[in-house]
Parts: C-alpha cells; sequence; structure tokens
C-alpha cells in the first residue's frame, strides 16, 4: 500500500517508516502539516495521521480532507487516550484510533482491518474467478496453488485488489503502485499488467479504453 504517515516525533516516525516499508508498503514520511499538504496531488491507500504537530492539529488536517470529499482511510495515531477524544477522532472522519505507545505489528493489523472494511474485502481475500488474491497475507492463488509476484507486481494487483470493480486511472495507479519505487520506465506500469495476465490470466487485470484499469471479479485463469 501506498501509506502518507504524519508523525512530528523523529524517532517513532522514522521507526513507522522503516517497519512499514519492510512490509512491503511505499511510505511517504511528514513531520508537519505543510509538509502532508505538499504532495497534496498524490493517490494513497492510507493516512497514518498525530493529531498534535508542530503547525497545527492533525485532526483538523483530516477534517478538511473529508470537507473535500476525500475518503481515504485513516487511522489517527496520538497520546490523547480520554474517552472523548477518541470519539472526537472518529466522529471526525478518522477509520481508527491508536493511543501511544503502541506496538507497530498492532499498527499493521489494524490498517489491513481498516482497509479491507472499506474495500468490502472478506478475511479470506477477494476470489475473482479462479484467482484468490489475499492483501492480508500478501498472497495470491490460481485454482488452489501459490503464484509467485514480484514485489512491483504485487504492488499494481494490490492497488487494484483494493478497489474491486472500480476503474482506476493509469495516473493514479502509477502513484498508488509506482510512486514510492523509483520507477523511469514510462511503460513501466504496462510491463507489470502484463505480467501479471501472463501470471493469473489474461482476463483478470481489464484495460478500460481511455479510463484506466480495473480488477475482474469473474477472471478465469
Amino acid at each position: 500500500m501506498r501509506l502518507l504517515l504524519i508523525e512530528d516525533d523523529p524517532l517513532l516516525g522514522s521507526g513507522l517508516r522503516d517497519f512499514l516499508r519492510a512490509e512491503g508498503h511505499a511510505v511517504i514520511w511528514a513531520q508537519r502539516i505543510a509538509e502532508a499538504n505538499a504532495p497534496s496531488a498524490e493517490s494513497f491507500d492510507a493516512y497514518l495521521v498525530d493529531w498534535s504537530l508542530p503547525d497545527g492539529s492533525g485532526l483538523d488536517w483530516l477534517v478538511r480532507r473529508r470537507a473535500r470529499g476525500d475518503r481515504t482511510a485513516a487511522l489517527m495515531l496520538t497520546a490523547r487516550d480520554l474517552l472523548a477524544d477518541r470519539i472526537s477522532g472518529l466522529d471526525a472522519g478518522a477509520d481508527d484510533y491508536l493511543v501511544k505507545p503502541f506496538a507497530p505489528e498492532e499498527l499493521s493489523a489494524r490498517l489491513r482491518a481498516v482497509m479491507r472494511r472499506q474495500s468490502g474485502v472478506s478475511e479470506t481475500g477477494l476470489r475473482c474467478g479462479d484467482v484468490l488474491i489475499d492483501p492480508a497475507g500478501r498472497r495470491v492463488r490460481v485454482n488452489g496453488q501459490p503464484v509467485e509476484l514480484t514485489a512491483r507486481e504485487w504492488a499494481v494487483l494490490e492497488a487494484l485488489a483494493l478497489r474491486p470493480g472500480r476503474i482506476v486511472s493509469k495516473d493514479e495507479l502509477e502513484q498508488l503502485a509506482l510512486g514510492g519505487a523509483g520507477e523511469v520506465s514510462s511503460n513501466a506500469l504496462e510491463v507489470h499488467v502484463s505480467s501479471l495476465r501472463r501470471k493469473l490470466g489474461r482476463d483478470l487485470v481489464q484495460t478500460v479504453r481511455g479510463l484506466g484499469y480495473r480488477i475482474s471479479l469473474e477472471a478465469q485463469a
């Protein structure tokens, strides 16, 4: 997943960034609201937001995003542990609320749970005909047999699987799947899509001409 982490504590921020990257996620780390606003044109799967930041409130930042129609999954990461604070955070648009200190593994598990709820993908994964995609386990099977994917191939597949049935534009898919990876080739996305079709079936990733790509829920291997 492509994540925006907004956390001003350098030790916690760097630790979470490194942990999440080790799990295979692309992470943009901002230590201030001004930095979080800088990549506003980019697409993310989720926001991880500290409440109290040097230049303002992370919760107010999220409220403004929600007011503009941004439905990106968001988790509040904060030392505020009062019941009233939890209620305020969730009512303001957060999808989950973690009180510091917390284990990075718990954050990762809660992130997976939030993404399952938002995408509608079940605990067992997303079934697309003969293909079973398991975003939580980062696994894919065809007719019950595991298929090995490269990290880039998985990133493309995951970005589509978390948006089942939705058309994802080429620009958005490039940001979600390749934006943090240093891709330089202009046709990198097409190469990865072609490889996914070869490994998982030609009908799994559909091209919607002039609009983008989407996962076919009835694909056959």
